[in-house]
């Protein structure tokens, strides 16, 4: 199995954990310290390897793997048809890619508070990085004809809906503003206002969903494409 923008090995731990022992999994991500943090917190088994590679240029020959998959990491390709054709490039005849993107932005209620929040505070030149990417691909028929254009058939598209749970409004809020790449367009507009920003959003979580432990709705597509 071959997994693409494997970041910190979410994903890659929870397959390794549920594949027989006989399974071999090729995690890679465009960002070396990400491997590095997944690597050491993988148990060294010898089942998973780690590479850095550029999923719309993976350096692997054709017919390599029985299975590519990426979990939330396909609207971040630049070019997401080349980066489709590259997982059909290294798929077996008969192999499947696996993926999925979020929802709208207004379909998953953490994201759009914090980002309704920060709109408030910077109302000439709102920071849009949630709305604009992570939530930004979500057109299922743009997904389908993507892919079709790669040379993909048998797609299908699963929504899913649950629940994003976390400790305190704080919490999610850190996550958001400082542990995702909205930080970087906070700082952008003012760096000085990181604070602010991450206390704005917390406020506006508290206001929505409470003060101690909160939860708020998420939805994604999950989708799998067939090669033939």
């Amino acid at each position: 199995m071959l997994e693409t923008a494997a970041g910190t090995g979410v994903l890659t731990r929870a397959i390794a954990a549920r594949l027989s022992p006989s399974a071999r999994i090729m995690a890679t991500d465009l960002n070396q310290p990400m491997l590095d943090r997944a690597a050491a917190r993988q148990s060294p088994e010898g089942r998973v390897a780690w590479r850095q590679a550029d999923a719309q240029a993976l350096p692997f020959d054709d017919r390599s793997f029985d299975i590519v998959a990426c979990q939330f990491g396909v609207m971040f390709f630049p070019d997401k048809v080349q980066g489709y054709t590259e997982a059909r490039r290294v798929l077996k005849p008969g192999g499947h890619f696996f993926f999925n993107v979020w929802d709208r932005l207004s379909a998953n209620d953490f994201a759009d508070t914090v980002t309704q929040a920060l709109a408030a505070l910077f109302p000439h030149d709102p920071p849009r990085f949630m709305a604009r990417i992570p939530h930004g691909y979500h057109d299922v028929a743009r997904i389908r004809e993507e892919l079709n254009a790669a040379g993909f058939t048998r797609v299908s598209v699963q929504p899913v809906d649950g629940l994003s749970r976390a400790a305190s409004p704080r919490d999610a809020a850190v996550a958001y503003c400082q542990g995702t790449p909205l930080r970087n367009e906070i700082e952008a507009r003012d760096a000085a206002l990181l604070e602010e920003a991450t206390k704005r959003a917390a406020d506006a979580l508290a206001q929505r969903f409470g003060s101690g432990a909160i939860e708020g709705r998420i939805r994604a597509f999950a989708i799998t494409a067939g090669r033939l």
